[in-house]
């Protein structure tokens, strides 16, 4: 269970963070879903079955990382917008993230926007790659940007100006 503030903790994310050797693999999906309450859209929306609920509809989703291909369909199928995937694999000094996007402006690729920590605040700026949206989406994009290895596993979001300019 999280804290009061519901930011998870490093403690909370070490259990489901995959091992730096399954990163050196390629993209892979982080699933940052603490709750324990109904919900299953990500097991139906995975094509490699990497996604299972151990305990049944009310338990947390566990992600098995070597059955994972980092496709991403399960991404905007969260409600919760908990789910992210990474490539660490991407370059020597850059990660490719891809996450969970519901606000206006929606970012346009080439655009760099702030990539923003678990708390909303701006830690570094990104560029955009790609952004994939679609009526089976429900109006969730689907963003993957490029940010520095070094805040790979600390950006969760990012903030769009209505310019598509970071700061």
């Amino acid at each position: 269970m999280l804290k009061n503030d519901g930011i998870p903790s490093q403690e909370e994310l070490a259990p489901i963070t995959p091992t730096p050797a399954r990163f050196e693999k390629g993209p892979v999906a982080l699933i940052e879903c603490f709750q324990d309450i109904p919900c299953d859209p990500c097991v139906g929306a995975c094509p490699k079955h990497a996604i299972i609920m151990k305990d049944g509809i009310t338990d947390k989703p566990h992600l098995m990382p070597d059955l994972c291909s980092g496709c991403g369909l399960c991404v905007a199928k969260c409600p919760g917008l908990a789910i992210f995937v990474l490539d660490m694999a991407y370059s020597p000094r850059y990660a490719k993230l891809s996450l969970p996007y519901e606000l206006i402006p929606v970012p346009k690729v080439g655009d760099v926007v702030n990539g923003l920590d678990r708390t909303g605040k701006a830690v570094c700026e990104v560029k955009v790659l790609k952004v994939i949206t679609g009526k089976q989406f429900d109006h969730t994009h689907v963003v993957t940007i490029e940010l520095p290895k070094s805040q790979a596993m600390n950006v969760r979001g990012i903030k769009v100006s209505p310019k598509g300019k970071g700061k």
